[in-house]
């Protein structure tokens, strides 16, 4: 090659490989400090797709055992309240078999009686008490629904739907309804005229846009207004918009918890049905049992029995699907650790050979300076020839 001043060859190679040293050192440094092996899409392109998917699948399993918690709490919380029933029951079996022996004279068994009753209603207390996050347990479900939009209030009125949530408070069957909308605060008023409790919304300016609706809430009575276009806020509705509530209630609540990451309700979900331990559900004589007579209080010896069996087979239920739910629960801490480890294979930077690779970097970022500079005097090695 010709010794040249116009242009320095060696100085350009020298400075290419530095240039080079510098991105890979840069680039080592960002993994280094980030903790991963892939930053981009150009690291690897099959492991960053294959471990973001990782990622996201052991966030929903972290969530699903969080849900698996939270449903063993709930089980436990109704197990408990059960338990204290059959403690009740216990109680009240023993004043039964008391009030059936002869020691006991009529006028003993009115007081044996007032203790037996006070019994069962705390029964009905205990099963309408039990909650968790809100959500009655060992009480029934309760469905609402709302009259028909009929005479008095219509379509034409801007209302497309009446909606009560299920369990709604404050609302018993055959409660009246009616809806107001006062055009000078432009707020809807629903006032339940059968216990005089109203609630006023807030401000409604307009109408829904043509094909679109709009719910106005009204959470004292977990009731949902559901407007649409045919609502004029230029028209008064007066108190005369009536409906009723009926009330429908079942034996039993159905609660189901997402302990999958997918959508297959008898892969990803876990549904527990609680059966109600109100008095009427768990034996069918004993709400109206009485302890006044010998005679009745054998009856009632064997309604308690009953309500005793009843309850034991509540808790069996519970226990059998809190062991299921360890298992579950189990199977999700093995899930998310394998899918982490899975993940960390893929993306987590293996630390000390990052490192040593770094260093190399350095080394022949090192040298590449020091050949530029090389490589950068030698032009003046061929001024010595023009003196």
């Amino acid at each position: 090659m010709a010794m040249t001043i116009a242009s320095n060859y060696s100085a350009n190679v020298a400075y290419r490989y530095l240039k080079d040293s510098d991105n890979d050192a840069t680039r080592s440094l960002a993994k280094l400090s980030a903790g991963t092996r892939v930053l981009s899409g150009r690291d690897d392109a099959a492991s960053l797709a294959i471990g973001k998917r990782l990622e996201s699948e052991t966030a929903a399993l972290r969530q699903a055992s969080v849900n698996a918690g939270q449903a063993g709490s709930m089980l436990q919380i109704a197990d408990g309240a059960l338990s204290s029933i059959s403690d009740v029951l216990t109680r009240m079996k023993t004043l039964a078999t008391q009030a059936a022996s002869d020691q006991v004279s009529d006028a003993e068994r009115v007081y044996l009686n007032d203790e037996f009753t006070s019994l069962r209603s705390e029964i009905d207390r205990i099963a309408g008490d039990t909650e968790f996050n809100g959500q009655k347990l060992i009480n029934g479900s309760q469905t609402v629904t709302a009259g028909t939009i009929g005479t008095d209030i219509e379509a034409a009125d801007g209302f497309g739907a009446i909606t009560f949530d299920n369990n709604a408070a404050g609302v018993s069957n055959g409660d009246s309804f009616s809806i107001e909308y006062d055009t000078t605060t432009n707020r809807f008023t629903v006032t339940n005229t059968t216990t005089g409790v109203a609630q006023t919304s807030e401000q409604v300016t307009a109408a829904p846009a043509a094909g679109a609706t709009q719910d106005v809430r009204f959470d004292e009575f977990g009731l949902t207004l559901t407007l649409t276009s045919d609502f004029d806020p230029a028209t008064a509705i007066t108190a005369n918009n009536t409906f009723d509530a009926t009330v429908a209630n079942s034996a039993s609540t159905t609660f189901t918890y997402k302990i999958g990451t997918g959508t297959t309700a008898a892969e990803d979900d876990l549904a527990f049905t609680l059966d109600s331990a109100a008095v009427a559900s768990l034996s069918a004589g004993l709400a109206a049992d009485t302890l006044s007579t010998r005679a009745a209080a054998e009856t009632a010896i064997d309604n308690v029995a009953a309500a005793i069996d009843e309850v034991n087979d509540r808790r069996a239920g519970i226990g059998a699907n809190q062991n299921r739910l360890e298992f579950a629960a189990a199977n999700l801490a093995s899930s998310i650790e394998n899918s982490e480890a899975a993940r960390s294979e893929l993306l987590d930077l293996d630390i000390a050979s990052e490192m040593t690779a770094f260093t190399s970097k350095q080394i022949l970022m090192q040298a590449g300076v020091s050949m530029l500079a090389q490589a950068n005097q030698m032009p003046q090695n061929l001024l010595k020839l023009l003196s």
